[in-house]
């Protein structure tokens, strides 16, 4: 609408909620978590558990198949002004509108998204991190979870191999860590430009295979480069960057006057899983200079195979890597992180906040939202912790091999028992 056309006076009017406000506060104190409604807390949550593994056991396929016209009626039919008064109810009332049709990644027949079955260690510590609802933004807020969560960071990095100065931090999921590194590329590259931000991101390019993940294109357009500063690169016979084509996109570019601000090789592809050549790609992104990105989002399982560990050879070289621990470690969504080889690099886009992380303070204490996108921010580290102290690293390796040896074999005694989840079955 344009700015000089007046607005036609509205003639909604504010609903005032009904009902006794004294009544009301007191059901809204009843129902919030403390020491005193513990033990409410306990009953209702093992109501919740005991649908879900129900659902779960009893789930005749995947998914139903449900139409969106038919589950949008019913969803919209549900009249939020008029509560059913107790959490059973509401319990019983979303098991017909979500777990009866939902999707489950747990049954042995499921092969479509990149969604995984999770472990259990897992799903219990989901429900200690939803109960206390620690916040990972400052020290102050999360104390030995700040610790767990930079351990679990310490760890990972040593599987890449990103050496004594890597740095990482949690994320929501691939998407948000592939536009952090690339925001972190971007500031890099424009540090020593003069002029106005848009001034500073002309000729800048980002390389990345015509077979990456689309939320490289998004970072460009978010970070205010454009989709068109994305130079998409040819796949060989096997899906893989082509490298050769790469160092001639490479060297075009530089005659004329452009600067690659960051190569993004992809390790395991949405739709092949196929893994660039990162090696090759490390060294065309150290010639020109460039930020080299690896999303490993799809393919980090890898790191913890006893038998295709090797097919990650050169993510060591990685300026950053992307890791989904909800896609191939088998936990929860979402379990997402971003690690730095040189740990330092945080420093592009740490902003210092006087009622958050004063400048003065600095040093003091752990303070992860300097490395974060994020202010209030789940404490999802957990649930690796949980799985790793519980089961170990060796369950998590066996299982995603499992995963890539399966296509073309019979299935396993998992898949032909109904009451036993399985990996899904990936190509």
């Amino acid at each position: 609408m344009n700015s000089s056309t007046p607005r036609a006076a509205s003639t909604a009017t504010l609903q005032q909620p009904a009902g006794d406000p004294a009544a009301d506060l007191a059901v809204g104190l009843d129902s919030l978590l403390c020491g005193e409604t513990a033990h409410r807390y306990v009953g209702e949550s093992n109501a919740a558990t005991l649908a879900a593994a129900e659902a779960i056991a009893t789930a005749a396929g995947p998914t139903t198949g449900p139409s969106p016209h038919l589950l949008s009626g019913a969803v919209d039919a549900v009249d939020l002004e008029q509560p059913l008064g107790n959490t059973e109810a509401a319990l019983a009332e979303a098991a017909e509108l979500y777990t009866r049709d939902a999707v489950y990644f747990h049954h042995p027949g499921y092969a479509a998204h990149l969604n995984c079955p999770v472990t259990i260690p897992a799903v219990a510590a989901e429900s200690l991190v939803t109960t206390l609802n620690t916040s990972m933004d400052t020290w102050d807020q999360s104390a030995g979870a700040t610790l767990i969560e930079r351990r679990l960071i310490d760890w990972t990095g040593e599987l890449a191999g990103l050496g004594g100065s890597a740095d990482g931090i949690f994320t929501s999921g691939g998407t948000q860590s592939n536009l952090q590194a690339l925001l972190i590329a971007r500031n890099r590259a424009t540090a020593g430009r003069s002029g106005s931000l848009p001034q500073r991101l002309e000729g800048l390019r980002i390389y990345t295979s015509a077979e990456s993940h689309f939320s490289v294109c998004r970072a460009a357009a978010t970070l205010g480069l454009g989709e068109e500063a994305v130079v998409s690169v040819p796949v060989d016979a096997d899906h893989r960057m082509d490298t050769r084509e790469l160092a001639r996109l490479l060297a075009h570019g530089a005659s004329a006057g452009e600067q690659a601000m960051a190569i993004v090789a992809t390790a395991g592809t949405t739709d092949f899983g196929a893994i660039d050549p990162l090696r090759d790609v490390a060294g065309l992104a150290r010639s020109h200079g460039a930020w080299f990105h690896v999303d490993a989002a799809y393919g980090c399982g890898l790191l913890v195979s006893p038998q295709h560990r090797d097919r990650l050879s050169g993510i060591e070289s990685a300026d950053s890597v992307t890791v989904d621990f909800h896609k191939s470690f088998f936990q929860p969504i979402g379990s997402s992180a971003l690690l730095l080889r040189e740990g330092a690099a945080f420093g592009h886009i740490t902003h210092h906040a006087e009622y958050l992380n004063p400048a003065r303070e600095a040093g003091q204490a752990p303070n992860q939202v300097e490395k974060s996108m994020q202010t209030t921010r789940r404490f999802g580290a957990l649930k690796l912790r949980v799985t790793l102290r519980s089961i170990g690293a060796g369950p998590l390796g066996a299982m995603f091999d499992e995963v890539l040896d399966r296509p073309g074999r019979p299935p396993t005694p998992c898949a032909r028992r109904p009451d036993r989840c399985c990996p899904p079955n990936r190509s």
